[in-house]
């Protein structure tokens, strides 16, 4: 099987994050509509990171929030840092694996979508994000398309011939906790007859 950096780099040089960007906006917009309206009632500026920025779309979107005073995205994979340079020349993207990365300052809000079931150990990265990249009451948010409850996505390792880890849903949930976030919690959006929905799972870092 390949690493998923390689893959997604494939994707990027074919112009393949265009679609992802199209697939996954719909899902990304409910998730952070919920994050930015807490950011909104706090009326505080905050501090934006996105793990697995791809082309860097949502960090272009966050910078443009009134109370956003810093964006930066980081993905794994050189060819979609590439274009998210091309896309976004104020904004800052960064090339770094996930699971070695360690910011120079810690942040309000940091979100991922569609990455954290291509780690290994993605309880690890969780953990670091909840002890070392977020500020006191900071908030991590992610979205998945791949977990158990989600029968359509059964199929993608085999189809991508890329390693995926299939968790429940209250896996998921574990992991935060076990991590030490405090308010955990999960829903899914746009849901269909035939589709169980993105799975966002959240939680915040407890006051010191």
């Amino acid at each position: 099987m390949r690493k998923a950096t390689e893959v997604f780099g494939e994707w990027a040089e074919n112009g393949k994050d265009e679609g992802m960007e199209k697939g996954h906006a719909a899902s990304v917009n409910e998730i952070l509509r919920f994050a930015l309206k807490e950011r909104s009632l706090l009326s505080k500026s905050f501090n934006f990171l996105d793990m697995g920025c791809g082309n860097g779309w949502v960090v272009r979107k966050l910078i443009n929030d009134p109370l956003c005073k810093l964006a930066i995205g980081i993905d794994g994979a050189k060819q979609m840092i590439s274009n998210a340079k091309k896309k976004g020349k104020d904004c800052h993207y960064i090339c770094a694996d996930l699971t070695t990365y360690q910011p120079s300052m810690k942040f309000d809000l940091v979100h991922s979508m569609e990455v954290m079931y291509y780690l290994n150990d993605p309880l690890s990265v969780i953990k670091k994000v909840q002890e070392s990249w977020l500020n006191s009451d900071g908030r991590l948010i992610i979205g998945l398309d791949l977990y158990y409850e989600n029968k359509e996505s059964h199929s993608w390792e085999a189809r991508v011939n890329t390693p995926m880890l299939m968790l429940k849903e209250s896996e998921w949930v574990h992991l935060f906790e076990q991590a030490g976030f405090i308010e955990v919690e999960s829903w899914r959006v746009n849901k269909t007859e035939d589709w169980a929905g993105t799975l966002v799972v959240t939680g915040k870092k407890a006051s010191l």
